[in-house]
């Protein structure tokens, strides 16, 4: 087993010390020509970070980018498994193409972000309030929800703007066992979308390339136009150079 797969457990063991909770956030699709972009968030807890199943199992987990198909959906299956024991809770948010033309990429991946974390608590969960006293009414008291005395670490540099308090984590999805295990719940779930994609606009090859500029792809767009599932902001360059190939390497992931 390579060191650095059993430090991601080690990580999260430290950054969640003081905390009852710790939340992983990634995102998979962020660079592609084609489809939505998907985040994952994953939250985890002293207790499962100190059980059998992280324990023992753990060190299979990496960021997705390295894993196989079949490794990735081996331990997707293990991740519904632990949720349905409720060891886990993990999520997913998805930002479209028609939100990526909006609000530009890196806007959609926060709205998929948002999505994946408020599927697990609200942006409410985590500000700070004081408990009522003993003065206080029984409208007041009934109201009052407590605070999630949890930590969300990010994938990459912190967000601005974003509506939860977090920390960013470079190449966190290979150095924190929650945020990795995001990294394959959006890989997963993205990756599945492109094959349905794949059935409903045959020839561009998404199951195969997942929406990132091969050369495949490249040249099925050229010879096929774009589909509703392109990200026209992203194929701009290559449809202006359709003419020089030797100048679309900006678009390889």
């Amino acid at each position: 087993m390579p060191p650095v797969r059993r430090q991601l457990r080690g990580f999260d063991l430290k950054q969640i010390q003081g905390y009852e909770c710790l939340l992983g956030v990634d995102e998979a699709g962020r660079g592609a020509l084609a489809g939505p972009v998907v985040a994952g968030a994953v939250l985890v807890t002293p207790k499962f970070l100190e059980g059998r199943w992280a324990m023992t199992r753990a060190g299979r987990v990496n960021d997705s980018k390295q894993l196989t198909p079949a490794e990735r959906d081996e331990l997707w299956f293990e991740f519904e498994t632990l949720a349905g024991q409720g060891e886990i809770h993990a999520q997913f948010g998805v930002g479209t193409v028609e939100e990526i033309e909006t609000h530009n990429i890196l806007g959609a991946t926060k709205l998929a972000m948002r999505r994946a974390l408020e599927a697990i608590y609200p942006p409410s969960a985590f500000e700070r309030r004081v408990e009522p006293d003993l003065f206080a009414s029984p409208e007041e008291r009934a109201q009052f929800q407590a605070t999630v005395n949890g930590r969300i670490l990010i994938d990459g540099l912190a967000l601005k703007h974003f509506p939860y308090p977090h920390s960013g984590v470079v190449k966190g999805d290979a150095r924190s066992l929650c945020i990795a295990m995001a990294s394959i719940i959006a890989k997963v779930t993205r990756d599945r979308m492109m094959d349905d994609l794949d059935r409903q606009y045959p020839g561009y090859g998404f199951a195969q390339h997942k929406g990132y500029g091969t050369e495949v792809h490249r040249e099925a767009v050229l010879r096929l136009g774009r589909c509703p599932e392109h990200r026209e902001m992203f194929l701009r360059k290559l449809l202006a150079q359709r003419t020089d190939p030797s100048q679309m390497d900006f678009l390889d992931e």
